[in-house]
């Protein structure tokens, strides 16, 4: 999917500034009973194929003309026949402090206790679309069939559930996304926050997010 360099921009948003930010990947910062989940994007290793797109539309069950994970192409960078695209995955961000959970005025928008994860019960959501209004990242949508909030939860009902990878993360040819538990300091994640340097996206606005980037290393990253 391409988009404008305006329409690029604003799903960049405000991002922390690279390096640095890896240090509090590992701050207990929620207290849960279980684990922390999170995960990591590389955008040097992603060739936008959309085939994590397509695994979590299949996995999970979402139907067309909606989508819980988008990934959004740049304009290109260099000159032909040395051109290169930055690949940004536009998806829930885990927030610590979710503004979708504070509005939500039944507790259908929950933090799940045991994995840290953001999800929706739809037995209590009421469509009011207060969260979709709330959430800054704006990756929320009304379900068309079941006319609830709808968006990533991490596969936390199918694939976690099973003991496996989330779906983008299984089907990613690449291995550009990383998951698991930033509480564990030997995990996987743990370890790639502390070799590569990272940013979280609209960081500034204090939702504490658990989805990281490693940024692309060509042309400029939007502040």
């Amino acid at each position: 999917m391409s988009c404008s360099r305006r329409q690029f921009i604003i799903y960049s948003g405000a991002l922390a500034a690279v390096g640095g930010v890896a240090s509090h990947a590992l701050a207990n910062t929620m207290k849960i009973d279980g684990v922390r989940y999170g995960m990591v994007h590389d955008e040097n290793l992603c060739i936008g194929c959309t085939a994590c797109m397509d695994a979590c539309r299949e996995v999970n069950q979402v139907p067309e003309g909606v989508s819980r994970l988008t990934i959004i192409r740049s304009e290109p960078i260099g000159q032909f026949p040395d051109v290169k695209y930055r690949f940004f995955r536009h998806s829930c961000q885990h927030c610590e402090s979710a503004p979708c959970v504070d509005v939500c005025p039944t507790g259908a928008s929950f933090i799940d206790k045991t994995t840290g994860i953001v999800d929706v019960n739809p037995d209590l959501c009421v469509g009011c679309q207060y969260c979709i209004a709330a959430c800054p990242y704006r990756v929320r949508f009304i379900h068309p069939i079941n006319k609830t909030a709808d968006k990533c939860d991490f596969c936390r009902k199918t694939n976690l559930k099973q003991g496996k990878q989330p779906a983008c993360v299984e089907s990613c040819p690449t291995k550009a996304l990383t998951f698991g538990n930033l509480d564990d300091p030997k995990s996987d994640i743990s370890l790639m926050l502390k070799e590569k340097p990272t940013y979280r996206f609209k960081i500034a606005l204090g939702t504490h997010p658990k989805m990281y980037r490693v940024p692309f290393k060509y042309g400029e990253v939007s502040q």
